[in-house]
Order: structure tokens, then C-alpha cells, then sequence
């Protein structure tokens, strides 16, 4: 018997299979769905740009600093941050997590 046929009989071998391929599942998502959340009206060939970061809820102190390793973070209201100096490499890191509903540029007056 091989470790590895004794962990596909076990009940909790086959589960601890299962929630790591519906994490890496859940994983390759967030990969894949980023780049559909980056407005196509931030098209430039400027190497950074400003954004605002939709949210479906109201941001809080956490959200604001995991988004200040991108840029700089100038201001947040009911449902978005902005986000200055974000450099284009990065806008698929901002729209990655789950929890961001889309990347547009800085609305006018931000």
C-alpha cells in the first residue's frame, strides 16, 4: 500500500483533496476574472494611471491598506476607493480579489 492510494481511501484524505482543488479552482478564478474587471477606458501609454476601485459595500481600513501597496490611496466613499500612481503592471493585482467589482479610471472631480 502507497501513501497515496491510502489518502484516496480515506474519507478525510478525500476531503482534504477536495477543499484543496476547490481552492486552487476558486484560485485560478480570481486569475482569470481580473483582467474582465479593468476598464477597457484605461487604455493610455502612461506607466501609471489613477483609478477608482468599485467595492459592492462600503470600504473599511482593511480593504484601504491592502490597496496601498499599488498606490496611493486619496480618498474613499460609500462604495469605492480611489487609488493614484497605480502602475499598469499592476491593475490586474487590484482587481483580483474577490471582494473589487470593477477598475475604471478616476471619475472627473476625484
Amino acid at each position: 500500500m502507497s501513501l497515496a492510494s491510502d489518502i484516496g481511501r480515506s474519507s478525510n484524505g478525500r476531503f482534504v483533496i477536495g477543499v484543496v482543488v476547490l481552492w486552487l479552482l476558486f484560485q485560478l478564478w480570481l486569475t482569470l476574472a481580473a483582467p474582465w474587471k479593468v476598464s477597457g477606458d484605461l487604455g493610455g501609454t502612461s506607466p501609471k494611471v489613477n483609478v477608482q476601485i468599485e467595492l459592492p459595500f462600503t470600504p473599511e481600513r482593511f480593504h484601504v491598506l491592502a490597496f496601498q501597496q499599488y498606490g496611493r490611496v486619496s480618498g474613499a466613499d460609500d462604495h469605492s476607493i480611489e487609488l493614484r500612481g497605480v502602475k499598469r503592471t499592476d491593475l490586474n493585482a487590484v482587481a483580483r480579489p474577490y471582494w473589487v467589482t470593477s477598475v475604471g479610471p478616476l471619475k472627473e472631480g476625484g
